[in-house]
């Protein structure tokens, strides 16, 4: 049987029976408490997008980029109500793929549980090649050696207990709030007492007097919307952890509710500050705009510390990572979808044979980027932004179909409604339409475009594969 009991509604939709436990078969521990989860949610949204990323969004857009991450924010915080709503309806560890395979169709939940596999293994495979080149800040060791050494630890930490998982990821979040709190502070304490060397010239001014809020203009604000997006890739794990949380109802809609105040805390509270304290003119794509803004104080530890917190957000994405893979390839395995060897658990309750299939692959693609670093492994990378958005794409079509269905009264409505939606919901998917096109505009995204349907035609063509073997499979039946 698949994962997910299911039954007939009123009009022949497939619903899900044991709903409040939405794991009962799955053998998963529910070993992540509220202040794990909390801080999983709060790190999803903090990464290397934000510390480094940030620098060539600010050099394209200038001040304007404030208004960018507070319109993309607020599309997230809808993806975000919207998957909260489908996990109080069902909160499962397949999340995505099994509301996709639910309310659109088998083929539509391989296709999301394999991308969002792929999406993870790839981030993790730069991620892990970042850690490792920010550990030669500090010492001379070969890279290979300090991506070997990370990966084999964050597979030892997942394969132990989710509950480990959930710690190390509590004190990586913690590392990234500490450091993003602590530059507001600081330079909260130059704009009101004038101290270190930027004291002199910081203002709030520099937000509009150096060529204005929009010194690009607004096409300059609209091509950063693939980098801001690409910034909050992996907010939407928490949907993962549900089948493993010991209260989802109560937990879950908590951390997602937090959504509006971490953006505007981490985000467009950090962006102000340093704007106001360093004019944007003086950022320069590629140097992180936290380093730069250290420079600026005369703070010379600062180089260090960031470095720090972005070798943690680093290895904070490749453990996300080696935990989210594990949980697709079995969610995949157990709906028919995946090979059934991705099933095995280990007595911990952790998927063991997905974990290190994808951990191997992460290895293997530290190897590639050690023997060929140009423009092919980049080219690789690039497709992380497009097949990430597929899982924000899916969850907002399968929202708008349950809240349909249970409008009508054949699916039970949700404890956590989405406000505004389904309007939000199809508002969000317009949006990230807009950045899909922006994409296609940017030379130095379009790749990823090419990339897609090419992964689609491997999709495709490996469904039929799998149903032309086993054509009784319910896995390919329509719902």
């Amino acid at each position: 049987m698949t994962s997910a009991q299911v039954d007939e509604g009123q009009d022949g939709h497939k619903v899900a029976v044991a709903a409040d436990a939405g794991t009962a078969g799955e053998g998963y521990q529910r070993a992540l408490g509220a202040r794990q989860i909390q801080m999983i949610a709060i790190g999803g949204a903090i990464g290397t997008g934000l510390f480094l990323g940030a620098g060539k969004a600010i050099a394209k857009a200038g001040p304007s980029l404030v208004l960018a991450y507070a319109i993309a924010g607020l599309v997230i915080f809808f993806i975000m109500r919207a998957l909260g709503e489908l996990l109080m309806y069902r909160p499962v560890s397949g999340s995505f793929s099994e509301y996709a395979r639910e309310f659109i169709g088998p083929f539509a939940g391989f296709v999301t549980g394999w991308t969002y596999w792929l999406f993870w293994v790839v981030t993790g495979i730069t991620e892990v090649t970042a850690a490792a080149q920010y550990m030669t800040f500090w010492f001379e060791i070969p890279q290979w050696v300090s991506a070997l050494i990370f990966t084999i630890i964050l597979y030892g930490v997942n394969l132990i207990s989710v509950k480990l998982f959930g710690e190390l990821e509590f004190w990586f979040s913690m590392v990234k709030v500490t450091a993003i709190v602590g530059m507001i502070l600081i330079c909260a304490g130059i704009l009101t007492l004038g101290f270190s060397d930027a004291g002199d010239t910081a203002s709030v001014t520099h937000l509009w007097a150096d060529g204005g809020f929009f010194p690009h203009g607004i096409k300059g604000t609209l091509m950063t919307l693939q980098i801001v997006m690409f910034a909050f890739l992996a907010v939407e794990l928490v949907g993962v952890t549900a089948g493993e949380s010991k209260d989802p109802k109560t937990v879950l809609p908590k951390a997602i509710n937090t959504v509006p105040w971490r953006i505007a805390v981490f985000y467009i509270g950090a962006l102000i500050m340093i704007l106001s304290v360093v004019p944007w003119t003086e950022f320069q794509p590629g140097v992180s705009p936290f380093v730069a803004a250290f420079q600026k104080m005369g703070l010379g530890i600062g180089a260090g510390i960031v470095n720090f917190v972005v070798l943690t957000a680093a290895l904070s994405s490749c453990n996300s990572g080696m935990y989210s893979t594990g949980r697709m390839l079995r969610d995949l395995a157990l709906n028919g979808q995946g090979a059934q060897f991705f099933t095995r658990l280990t007595r911990s309750g952790t998927p063991l044979i997905g974990t290190t299939f994808s951990a191997a692959l992460m290895l293997v693609g530290v190897w590639i980027n050690y023997q060929w670093p140009g423009d092919a492994f980049t080219y690789v990378v690039s497709f992380a932004t497009i097949s990430g958005m597929w899982a924000w794409i899916m969850i907002l079509i399968c929202q708008i179909r349950y809240r349909g269905l249970a409008d009508r009264g054949v699916l039970p409505q949700s404890a956590f409604r989405a406000p505004g939606a389904p309007f939000t919901s199809v508002f969000a998917l317009a949006f990230i339409g807009v950045v899909i096109v922006m994409m296609g505009i940017d030379k130095d995204t379009r790749i990823s475009l090419y990339c897609a349907p090419l992964w689609a035609v491997i999709l495709g063509v490996s469904y039929l594969v799998l149903k032309a073997r086993d054509p009784e499979n319910k896995a390919f039946a329509k719902n």
